[in-house]
């Protein structure tokens, strides 16, 4: 048996110089004083890729170094701490994760992790935390001002004050890049455990899921299979080449713990919603007031419509923007497949000359718009090619009705 080589020691004696910092690192205590302090808003300026460097899938990008990723990006990486005080005499407090998205100090988290959405009875009735606290990767805390929250994308913004320097934005991907089977990365604090990696692939993207914060579905949320548990909420989500592409939201679980089915909101979603709250302090939605079914081939041929594809209205609400505009839900419901599908509905088959082919599509399509835009609409109506004019309103809070 060969003695170690100089080079063998020398990699020992720094690995073991490496251990004892972080036991160092681990045992500092910070010392902060609780405090209250109004918001403010501030410029951002988003962390973008290096220069020359354009966002891609991790499926064109090489190969997939959880080390290397967990090196580079963990500093970037937070732990949220929020206290509620429920009463005069009782406190309650909350844990996440967030990432730093600017040296101006904008960190994005959920907003169930900083307020009481997902709580309130009221969507109206949310709060933020009486005090939050960040918590770096050295285990530093300070104070943390609320910028703001959306409690329709789960998305909190925060803003600490600390130099620049001690600030490691991560880089952000672009979400609409991201492909089903692609390796993916999560960062964060999952039941308190600081700094936590844990690694999967997507599972699916596009996802339509019940939100944890308000009455309307989160869109295009994208699912994995790495598991993330309570404290993750907030964290990144980082594809191969160490881009944000999601910020880890919430698991589906019969057991409350992981179960490999985790939903991740899209980065480009939860920028929209930021980018609103740092220039307003609030974000707008825009709405139409219906209830939409995707029509498909099958159902189209067996219920009788003239089109194989689009939105179906299956509700239209009173005094909502679609009622406005002559838009019909409709007259009842037919058992395909083992699926009740609403027939004589109005299909939505494009919007500005825009094809949709399904309710997701609709949904997405109008996103993009704001309130107070106008729309046309192609619908198909029995036999009938309709042109219809649509004014978008706002979201209200809470939803007129279910779907």
């Amino acid at each position: 048996m060969r003695p170690p080589s100089t080079a063998l020691r020398l990699s020992v004696l720094a690995l073991a110089a490496g251990i004892v910092g972080a036991f160092i690192a681990l045992a500092l205590v910070a010392t902060f004083d609780w405090f209250e302090s109004p918001a403010r808003v501030v410029p951002i300026t988003i962390q973008a890729p290096p220069e020359g460097q354009s966002p891609t899938s991790a499926a064109e990008s090489g190969v997939f170094d959880p080390v290397a990723l967990y090196r580079e990006r963990s500093p970037g990486v937070v732990t949220i701490h929020a206290a509620f005080d429920d009463d005069g005499d009782t406190q309650r407090l909350a844990q996440g994760s967030g990432f730093i998205v600017s040296t101006d100090g904008h960190i994005l988290t959920n907003s169930h992790v900083i307020t009481t959405a997902g709580l309130a009875a009221n969507p109206s009735d949310v709060v933020a935390a009486d005090e939050v606290f960040v918590e770096f990767v050295d285990g530093d805390r300070v104070p943390a001002e609320i910028v703001g929250w959306d409690i329709f994308t789960d998305v909190g913004v925060l803003v600490v004050d600390v130099p620049a320097t001690r600030l490691q934005a991560v880089p952000l991907g672009v979400s609409d890049a991201v492909q089903v089977g692609e390796r993916v990365a999560a960062i964060g604090s999952p039941f308190g455990q600081a700094s936590s990696l844990t690694v999967g692939v997507v599972s699916a993207i596009g996802r339509s899921v019940a939100s944890l914060t308000s009455d309307y579905d989160l869109i295009d949320a994208i699912q994995i299979d790495a598991p993330i548990n309570t404290g993750n909420s907030g964290g990144p989500l980082f594809n191969a080449r160490g881009e944000v592409i999601g910020m880890n939201a919430q698991i589906r679980s019969e057991s409350g713990t992981s179960e490999g089915v985790g939903f991740a909101i899209a980065i480009d979603t939860a920028l929209r919603s930021m980018e609103q709250l740092v220039e307003s302090g609030v974000v707008q939605y825009p709405w139409i007031g219906t209830c939409t079914a995707s029509l498909v081939p099958t159902v189209a041929t067996q219920l009788g419509y003239a089109v194989e594809r689009g939105a179906l209205i299956t509700t239209v609400f009173a005094e909502t923007p679609a009622h406005a505009s002559g838009l019909r839900e409709g007259t009842g419901e037919e058992l395909v497949d083992g699926i009740r599908y609403s027939v004589g509905s109005d299909v939505v088959t494009a919007v500005d000359s825009r094809e949709i082919v399904s309710a997701e599509s609709l949904i997405r399509e109008l996103s993009l718009r704001r309130p107070g835009d106008t729309v046309d609409l192609k619908v198909q109506r029995g036999p009938e090619t309709l042109a219809l004019e649509l004014t978008i309103g706002e979201r209200p809070a809470s939803a007129p009705g279910l779907c």
